[in-house]
């Protein structure tokens, strides 16, 4: 069975160790601004993502701000 996660509540197999890892296998790239990723509800500030690690059934939000009214 392959190890999973869950990124903004779709799953996806467990492939990148860290959160950095994570944002770079979704080309996100780590120097855009104007977004917050939270691992299993907490928020990770930026400069602990390439140290944040990343395990089967942990879950991963990445927020970025929408424009409303």
């Amino acid at each position: 069975m392959m190890e999973t996660i869950r990124v903004n509540g779709s799953d996806r197999p467990l492939r990148s160790p860290t959160l950095a890892a994570l944002l770079s296998d979704m080309d996100i790239s780590g120097e855009a601004r104007f977004f917050a990723v939270a691992l299993n509800g907490a928020v990770v500030p930026r400069a602990c993502w390439a140290t944040t690690s990343v395990r089967p059934g942990d879950e991963v939000e990445i927020v970025r701000p929408t424009r409303g009214g």
